[in-house]
C-alpha cells in the first residue's frame, strides 16, 4: 500500500489510446485503486455539515434534471435471518462529480445487542470513462452523513415553504436514538437549528438514556425530556424525527398528529398508511419510495393511486409544490445512491488533495489484452 504524498490527478480512462474526454487520441491509463478507511472519511466530513447539505441539495437538483442514473436498490434477504438484509445501491451522476458506483450496506439489527452498530457499508467509486473502480471507501459514515444532510435540508425547506407557517419548529422529538438520530441532530445543530425542547423516545430505555447523555454532552440548549410513551413524544414535538429499525408500521393514531407537526420519516416504515393519507407527503424520489413495503408504498397499495403525494423535495425547492400548514407534513426519503456517490467523491477528492490517499499497488494486474 502506498500513501500518495502529493495530489494526484483524478481517475482517467484506461486501456489503449482511443476516444476519450479530451479527444480521440488522448492518452489513457488505468486509474490507481485506493482504499479510504473510516477514520479518514470522518476527518474529511466532520465540521463541514453546511457544505455537505449544499452538496446534497445540488445533487437532488442534478438528479431531478436527469443528469443521473439511479436504478432500484436490490435487497439481499436471508431465510435463516429474516430481520437482516444487505442492500446494493448502484448509481451514476454527472455534473462536477462525474462518477459511477455502488453502495453495499448491511443491516443486522442483532448487532446492537452485541454492542456493535447495526449497519456496516462500503462504497465503490468507478471511473466515468473506463468503468474501472478507483476507490473503496468505508461508507457507514458516508451513508449516515448523506441521510442526515438530506433530513436537515428537508427540515429547512419544508418549514421555510410551509404556507402560513410560523417559521422553524422549536420543539423536536427523536423517535429512535441510534447513529442516524445522532447524525441528524448534529446536522441540524450545525446548520443553525435551536430548540427550546428536545424529546427522546426509544423502546430501549438504555438507548434513550444514552442519547440523552449525548445531547447533554453536545451542549444542546433547552429542556431535554425522555418520554416513556410514543404518544407523549409526538404530541410534544413540532418536528418529529423517526429513525428506527421498524420493518412495519407501529404508529397508527392520527390524533397524535393533531397539531400538524413536520415529520422526518427517515426510517420509512413507522407510520400507518392512514396517517400518510391525512398528511401532506413529500418524498425524495417517487418511484424509489413506493417500493419495498415502505409506508408510502402501503398507502399506494391501500388506495390504488398516488394522489396522496404532493411531490418531491426538489419540487418544493423549485417552487413547483406548496407545503400545507393545515395538516401534518411528512418527508419520506428512500435514500438515493446518487447522494452516496456525491459525498463519497467529495471525500475522495479531499483526501487526494491532502496527499494522504492510500493506493493499493498493482491492484489491477491483467492489463494487457493478449498477455
Amino acid at each position: 500500500m502506498t500513501a500518495v504524498s502529493s495530489p494526484m490527478p483524478g481517475p482517467s480512462a484506461a486501456g489503449p489510446p482511443g476516444p476519450g474526454p479530451d479527444g480521440p487520441d488522448a492518452p489513457v491509463s488505468v486509474p490507481p485503486f485506493a482504499v479510504i478507511p473510516g477514520a479518514q472519511v470522518r476527518r474529511v466530513l466532520q465540521g463541514r455539515e453546511e457544505q455537505i447539505v449544499q452538496l446534497v441539495e445540488a445533487t437532488y437538483r442534478l438528479h431531478s434534471a436527469g443528469d443521473s442514473v439511479n436504478p432500484p436498490s436490490y435487497f439481499l434477504r436471508f431465510p435463516d435471518r429474516p430481520a437482516s438484509r444487505i442492500i446494493a445501491l448502484p448509481a451514476s451522476i454527472g455534473g462536477p462529480a462525474r462518477v459511477d458506483g455502488l453502495k453495499w450496506i448491511s443491516s443486522f439489527p442483532q448487532n446492537v445487542a452485541a454492542g456493535i452498530p447495526r449497519a456496516s457499508a462500503v462504497l465503490i467509486l468507478n471511473d466515468h470513462d473506463t468503468g474501472y473502480p478507483f476507490a473503496c471507501l468505508e461508507s457507514s459514515i458516508i451513508s449516515a452523513t448523506r441521510t442526515a444532510a438530506s433530513a436537515a435540508l428537508a427540515a429547512d425547506w419544508l418549514s421555510r415553504e410551509r404556507e402560513g407557517g410560523g417559521g422553524r419548529p422549536v420543539r423536536i422529538g427523536f423517535f429512535g436514538t441510534g447513529l442516524i438520530a445522532r447524525y441528524i441532530h448534529t446536522f441540524l445543530a450545525a446548520t443553525g437549528w435551536r430548540f427550546h425542547e428536545t424529546g427522546v423516545h426509544d423502546r430501549s430505555a438504555g438507548s434513550a438514556a444514552g442519547f440523552r447523555g449525548y445531547l447533554e454532552q453536545s451542549g444542546t440548549g433547552g429542556r431535554i425530556t425522555v418520554h416513556e410513551r410514543a404518544e407523549d413524544l409526538i404530541r410534544a414535538s413540532d418536528l418529529v424525527v423517526f429513525a428506527t429499525i421498524a420493518g412495519q408500521p407501529h404508529v397508527s393514531e392520527l390524533s397524535w398528529f393533531g397539531h400538524n407537526p413536520l415529520v422526518l420519516h427517515v426510517s420509512l416504515r413507522d407510520l400507518a398508511p392512514e396517517i400518510l393519507l391525512a398528511s401532506g407527503n413529500i418524498v425524495d424520489d417517487v418511484e424509489h419510495c413506493l417500493k419495498a413495503n415502505t409506508s408510502p408504498h402501503l398507502a399506494e397499495q391501500l388506495t390504488g393511486n398516488r394522489d396522496f403525494l404532493l411531490g418531491t423535495l426538489d419540487d418544493v425547492m423549485a417552487g413547483r409544490v406548496s407545503v400545507p400548514a393545515d395538516r401534518p407534513v411528512v418527508f419520506s426519503p428512500f435514500g438515493l445512491g446518487v447522494l452516496d456517490l456525491a459525498v463519497g467523491k467529495y471525500v475522495y477528492d479531499e483526501v487526494t488533495r491532502s496527499g494522504d490517499l492510500h493506493v493499493i499497488d498493482e491492484f489491477f494486474h491483467e492489463l494487457r489484452r493478449y498477455g
